[in-house]
This record gives structure tokens, C-alpha cells and sequence, in this order.
């Protein structure tokens, strides 16, 4: 009994003090992967760890993806990818472009640029990256219901699109990560 204790506690112990591997911890890159899990490898879930926290959804309660843009206060161009599921929730991940990088004004681009930098900075000081956080105006973009979270790049929002299409349309889980 003694023996069995002993092994216990050594298998144990890493868990305890916060020494076994964080599986929450993102890849140094994007990454799109089957579920690898030996007791049940098609899973029937879809997650996501993205900036700000994580998602998951069980592939029978997506009723929709989508993806589209528009401009925002005619400076801002959205570009979203919207999880619809049933039930209570959707998610929407997206990714903002100022309208002035479409411009072939120089002075528009070294606007842009330069509150880059400004945003950089804030992000520098506060231990925050700004690039990556959703932005809200209160009570106008705040919805009921509604998961956001904002990506980087349109090559990570184009990927998990991909990702959960793929899911979505096979019937097999996924998990998407994001560094």
C-alpha cells in the first residue's frame, strides 16, 4: 500500500506544484491540427486559443460560418469570421486594417504608421499588446451574447476559417492556435 502511495504521489506531484506542461500554451506560430487524442481521435469539437482566451464549440451545434468586411466610421476596414451556433452564443473574430494603407496618399500612411507606433508604445509600457485586443465602445459594441476576439493578420483569420470549415464539413475536431 505503501508502494502504491508513493508512485501516486510521484505521478502526481508535477500537477500539484504547478510543474507538469500548460496545454494552453500556444505554438511559436499558427497552427491547425486534428484533435490528438489516443482515447478518442475525431473528437466533435472545434477550439480555438487565440489572443485574449479560448473557444470551443462541439461541431454538431454550429449552425453557420461566415466570413465578410465593411467599413467602419469610414476609416476602418472590419474583416470578420462569425461562428453562429446554436444555442446561446456566437463568436466573431476579426481584424482591422486602417482604410488610409488602401490609400496612395503618403500623408494618410505616415498617419497609420505613426499611430502604429503610438499603439506599440501603450502596449510596451501597460505589458499589453493593443494589436491584439478587442476594441469595444460601450454600450455600442457591446452584444448580449456575443464572444469576440481579434486577430493580427487576415492570413490567421483566412487559417481559421479554414480550420473550422474543415471541421465544421467533416465532422472531426480541430484545435487552432495562434501565437
Amino acid at each position: 500500500m505503501k508502494k502504491l502511495l508513493s508512485l501516486l504521489l510521484v505521478a502526481i506531484a508535477p500537477l500539484a506544484f504547478g510543474q507538469a506542461a500548460n496545454p494552453n500554451t500556444a505554438p511559436a506560430a499558427d497552427k491547425d491540427a486534428p484533435y490528438s487524442d489516443s482515447l478518442d481521435p475525431n473528437k466533435r469539437f472545434w477550439s480555438a486559443s487565440l489572443p485574449g482566451g479560448s473557444y470551443m464549440v462541439a461541431l454538431d451545434r454550429i449552425a453557420s460560418v461566415s466570413k465578410h468586411e465593411y467599413l467602419l466610421d469610414g476609416n476602418l476596414i472590419i474583416t470578420e469570421v462569425n461562428i453562429d451556433t446554436v444555442g446561446n452564443t456566437m463568436v466573431r473574430i476579426y481584424q482591422i486594417t486602417p482604410a488610409a494603407e488602401y490609400s496612395n496618399l503618403q500623408g494618410a500612411k505616415k498617419v497609420v504608421e505613426r499611430g502604429k507606433e503610438l499603439l506599440d508604445r501603450v502596449g510596451q509600457r501597460t505589458g499589453t499588446d493593443p494589436n491584439s485586443m478587442v476594441h469595444k465602445t460601450y454600450p455600442v459594441t457591446t452584444h448580449a451574447k456575443t464572444i469576440e476576439f481579434r486577430v493580427e493578420n487576415l492570413d490567421t483569420l483566412d487559417a481559421l476559417l479554414a480550420s473550422v470549415s474543415k471541421a465544421w464539413i467533416e465532422g472531426k475536431g480541430r484545435q487552432f492556435n495562434v501565437r
